[in-house]
């Protein structure tokens, strides 16, 4: 059964074997403190391991934009796709934003990601098919969905 939880410091390998192989444990420990606020750039954040039967297999995240925007990201670990957990774990967190007030999520899609992009399409997201460049220099699809 696929379930949301807060990762914890005991999650600290598991994120560095599938995600940060760079990233010492210490480092990972200090940054699953830091999801624990709950903030990021004073704004409302949460990531929450995506679990199957107590294993992780990937992350879904909520990043607030205004009192009724937030993103929503979906990250799962490599050996773990094509196996429904990213459109299960989406769902939960969809369903868990609008219980904390939001009204509108979006999510930035890379253009070359057609996996991602049949999963927002799948799931009622919309886009307008306009390619955006996004801080990180990528080109990205910017997909809305109303809860």
């Amino acid at each position: 059964m696929i379930s949301l939880r807060p990762f914890t410091e005991n999650d600290a390998f598991t994120i560095q074997r599938k995600q940060y192989p760079d990233m010492s444990l210490a480092d990972i420990q200090a940054m699953i403190a830091e999801w624990k606020t709950r903030t990021w750039r004073n704004r409302y954040f949460e990531i929450l391991a995506i679990t199957e039967d107590d294993r992780i297999v990937g992350s879904v995240s909520l990043y607030e934009h205004s009192g009724s925007v937030a993103s929503l990201g979906v990250e799962v670990y490599p050996d773990e796709r094509r196996k429904g957990y990213a459109s299960e774990g989406m769902k939960l967190m969809m369903d868990h934003a609008g219980k904390l007030g939001y009204r509108i999520l979006q999510d930035q899609v890379q253009t070359e990601n057609l996996p991602s992009i049949a999963l927002h399409n799948r799931l009622g997201f919309e886009t307008d098919g306009y390619v955006y460049r996004n801080a990180k220099g990528k080109d990205v699809l910017l997909y809305l969905f109303c809860l």
